[in-house]
C-alpha cells in the first residue's frame, strides 16, 4: 500500500560531519529535482521513525540507489561512501558536505573509525544509511551482509530498519553516468528490527543471526534472490541460492523470499 510521505524535517547538527547549510540547500535542490523527474513510490514510511536514532540498511545495485533512498526519507539522513570518492576532485568536497563519511572498505583503524563516526550520528538522535552489501551487486541478486549494521545497532540501541528498492538499475545501469529520466522507482521500508528479538546482544553469534534475518527482510522488500556469498566473490550456482521455498531464521520465523 503506497503511504503519504510527512513533511521533510532537516535536523541541523553542526557538530555532525557535513555541512549544514551545503547540506539543507543542497540536498533541497536535489528533492525537488529527484521528484519532478521521478515517479518515486514509496510504501512503509511509517516504519521510519520521526525522532531518534535509526538504522537504514537498503540494497545496492546502483549509485543513484544514494540519491533515491534519501529523499525518500522524512528526515535528513548521514550515510557511508567509499573512500575513493575522497581521490575525486568532483566528489572529495561535496560528498561530505552532504554529509557522507568516508570509509576504507578494506578495513583496520580506518573503517573502525568510520563507525565511530556513524555511532556519534545515532548517538545524537539521527538516521544513519548504511548498504549492509557493502558494494553494490554486479550480479543483481542481493548478497550476504556484513555486521556492520548490527553491530551498530547494539553498540547505540538503535532500531534497523531494512530497506528494498526496485527501478534504480533501470534508471542508471551499470558504469553508467547518466540517469535515465521519467521512470519509476519503488522504496520500501520495512518493519524496525532490534537484536534483542535474536538473542542476547552480548553474545557474539547474534550479530551473525541479526544480520542475517535483515538482509532476508531486504530480499522480501527488493524482489531479489538472496545468495550466501559476500557481494564481490564468485556466486554459487543457481541451484544453492536461497529462493523459493521458506528460509528459516532465528526464533522460528518463516520468511518466503520469492
Amino acid at each position: 500500500m503506497m503511504a503519504t510521505k510527512p513533511s521533510f524535517n532537516f535536523e541541523p547538527a553542526p557538530d555532525l560531519p557535513g555541512a549544514d547549510r551545503v547540506s539543507k540547500y543542497g540536498f533541497g535542490a536535489v528533492r525537488k529535482f529527484v521528484e519532478r523527474m521521478w515517479d518515486i513510490e514509496i510504501e512503509g514510511i511509517e516504519n521510519v521513525p520521526l525522532e531518534g536514532p535509526g538504522i537504514i540498511t537498503p540494497n545496492h545495485l546502483s549509485f543513484s540507489d544514494s540519491i533515491f533512498v534519501p529523499t525518500a526519507l522524512p528526515r535528513r539522513v548521514w550515510a557511508i561512501g567509499k573512500g575513493e570518492y575522497m581521490d575525486d576532485w568532483k566528489t572529495k568536497h561535496i560528498f561530505p558536505a552532504m554529509g557522507m563519511i568516508p570509509v576504507d572498505r578494506s578495513g583496520g583503524d580506518a573503517a573502525q573509525r568510520a563507525l565511530d563516526t556513524a555511532a556519534r550520528v545515532l548517538d545524537g538522535g539521527h538516521l544513519f544509511m548504511i548498504y549492509p552489501e557493502g558494494t553494490r551487486s554486479r550480479s543483481g541478486n542481493l548478497h550476504k551482509g556484513r555486521t556492520g549494521a548490527a553491530r551498530l545497532a547494539i553498540r547505540c540501541n538503535a532500531p534497523i530498519i531494512p530497506v528494498g528498492h526496485e527501478g534504480t538499475l533501470e534508471i542508471q545501469p551499470p558504469d553508467s553516468v547518466m540517469l535515465k529520466p521519467f521512470k519509476t522507482c519503488s522504496v520500501r521500508f520495512g518493519r524496525q528490527m532490534r537484536a534483542e528479538e535474536f538473542g542476547d546482544p552480548n553474545d557474539p553469534r547474534v550479530l551473525r543471526l541479526f544480520t542475517d534475518a535483515v538482509m532476508f527482510e531486504v530480499a522480501k522488500l527488493s524482489g531479489q534472490t538472496y545468495v550466501d556469498t559476500y557481494a564481490g566473490a564468485p556466486t554459487r550456482p543457481a541451484a544453492e541460492t536461497k529462493k523459493g521455498p521458506a528460509v528459516s531464521v532465528p526464533k522460528g520465523r518463516q520468511i518466503d523470499l520469492r
